[in-house]
This record gives structure tokens, sequence and C-alpha cells, in this order.
């Protein structure tokens, strides 16, 4: 083993908890095949074919392709701790 860490992009909701892990981004045939985890627990592929990525395109306006662009450029904002104290409801 290398010790060195895989690299990792984490997607959250809209209070900031984790909702996927992705570990992997790959090509299969015309794919792109998502490997990662949901919620840090459930493992999952996902594929992304060459149709739904054109219909995520479409959603796009000018605005955000501008900021696309510039996303991996910007300083990300600090992530809001939880009040100490305060239990979130139970679903």
């Amino acid at each position: 083993m290398s010790g060195k860490k895989q690299p990792a992009m984490k997607i959250y909701d809209g209070q900031y908890k984790e909702l996927m892990t992705v570990r992997r981004l790959e090509q299969d045939g015309s794919d792109l095949v998502i490997t990662g985890k949901i919620f840090g627990a459930m493992p999952m592929k996902a594929r992304l074919r060459p149709e739904e990525a054109r219909a995520a395109l479409k959603m796009l306006d000018l605005r955000t392709i501008l900021f696309l662009l510039t996303l991996i450029f910007r300083k990300g904002d600090p992530m809001p701790e939880e009040p100490v104290g305060v239990r979130p409801d139970p679903l």
C-alpha cells in the first residue's frame, strides 16, 4: 500500500449533511460511471448516459455555465456548525 489517500468529492444536502462521496469517475463505453457511497455507508455505481448528459446541459443558463467554469478557483465558505444542545427533529 502506498498510504496515499484516494481523492474524493463530497456532495451535501441543504443542511450540509453528507449525501454522497464520489470516489471515482470513469468512462465505460459511451457512459460516465460514478462510483462512491451514499450517506457514507451504502456503496453505489451510477451511470450517466450521453442523452442524460445532454439533458443536464439544457438545464444550464449562461450565468450558471460561467459559475461552473469559475467554481474550482473560488474559495469555499466554511461549513456551518450545528448549535450546541440542539437536536434535530426525528423523522
